[in-house]
């Protein structure tokens, strides 16, 4: 006699496989979707506010409560952004697809300079590899090539910004940057882990493996909150305890 499909809400499971695929999705440490944001690739709290600015790879900008409530959005034009962080009094967004620092204002969201990153010998920039996130350490201004690791540069003064440190960490895809104090959080796409990491010595403290997922934005708020932006389309809220971060 055929075995009767087992089905778990809605959804047949015919093999051991797709029951532990369907667990692994439950799986998800408590984390909560606060909000559907299309290709949602960069996020950053604002702690005067108390809001969340997120970015997409379609050139938009949104501002959120912390409850996921979409409060403003600009288009900003044909542009692919990865990450979005705060520097001085405004927004930085990485731009992958012009190369590019945008530096924005945060009320209004108009674009206030472009910043083009100098071509280095050791950033393999192409069509499919580029910039994939920013943040700001210590006054000092991080991003991260799919490819090529993390790296410094010089500034945003002049029209192009140079690269004057890269970082070889041994990670792949590190799609999100966030720095807490004087240590880099780092998401990898590719193996869905986050990454607590003493940039300073060059050495990883913590790995902590995520929920298999799109990772591409993490941000921390002063509540004991996690942000995750997801390329496919959601705003993830974890409890950092949830996650052992601290």
């Amino acid at each position: 006699m055929k075995e009767a499909p087992l089905y778990i809400t809605g959804v047949c499971m015919n093999n051991f496989k797709a029951l532990f695929l369907f667990l692994s999705l439950l799986n998800v440490l408590n984390a909560k979707s606060i909000a559907k944001i299309p290709e949602a690739s960069g996020i950053y709290f604002l702690k005067e506010s108390h809001e969340l600015i997120v970015v997409n790879d379609e050139g938009w900008i949104y501002r959120l409560k912390t409850n996921g409530k979409i409060i403003q959005k600009k288009y900003l034009g044909d542009y692919d952004f990865e990450g979005v962080t705060h520097y001085e009094e405004n927004l930085l967004i990485a731009v992958e697809d012009k190369n590019s620092i945008f530096i924005v204002d945060k009320k209004s969201f108009e674009i206030i300079k472009k910043v083009k990153i100098k071509k280095h010998k050791n950033i393999k920039k192409s069509k499919k590899h580029g910039i994939e996130a920013i943040t700001v350490l210590n006054g000092e201004i991080y991003l991260s090539h799919q490819k090529s690791g993390l790296f410094k540069i010089d500034g945003l003064k002049n029209k192009k910004a140079k690269i004057i440190k890269i970082y070889k960490h041994g990670y792949k895809d590190i799609a999100g940057l966030f720095a807490k104090g004087n240590i880099l959080y780092m998401i990898s796409d590719k193996k869905n882990l986050l990454i607590k990491y003493d940039i300073k010595n060059a050495k990883t403290l913590k790995k902590i493996k995520l929920t298999k997922s799109a990772q591409e934005g993490i941000c921390f708020d002063n509540k004991g909150n996690i942000y995750i932006a997801d390329d496919n389309g959601r705003i993830l809220k974890y409890k950092t305890k949830d996650l052992g971060v601290k």
